[in-house]
């Protein structure tokens, strides 16, 4: 922990998401807020809500650290040991 007690942050959840843009014809912006569980870490973004149908719909963006897990974990990553006990 920190000095001021801070807890230490690994993922950010919450149950709504705000967007905000701005408008590129006419310069307004405008903000919305929707019902879409939002779970962030330091390897993905997730956004998971409901289509116009009720049907779960959802959405992964990778991190580059996320995409270099999920190369490892595939056996498509770079061939490298980082603690070296692995070599033979």
């Amino acid at each position: 922990m920190s000095e001021n007690h801070e807890q230490e942050l690994f993922q950010i959840t919450a149950d709504q998401v705000t967007v905000e843009v701005k408008d590129s014809a006419t310069g307004r912006v405008f903000r919305r807020t929707f019902p879409i569980d939002y779970l962030e870490t330091s390897a993905v973004v997730r956004l998971r809500g409901e289509d116009l149908h009720g049907n779960p719909s959802e959405i992964v963006f990778f991190t580059s650290f996320g995409k270099q897990k999920l190369a490892d974990l595939t056996g498509k990553g770079i061939d490298y040991d980082p603690c070296g006990t692995h070599t033979e």
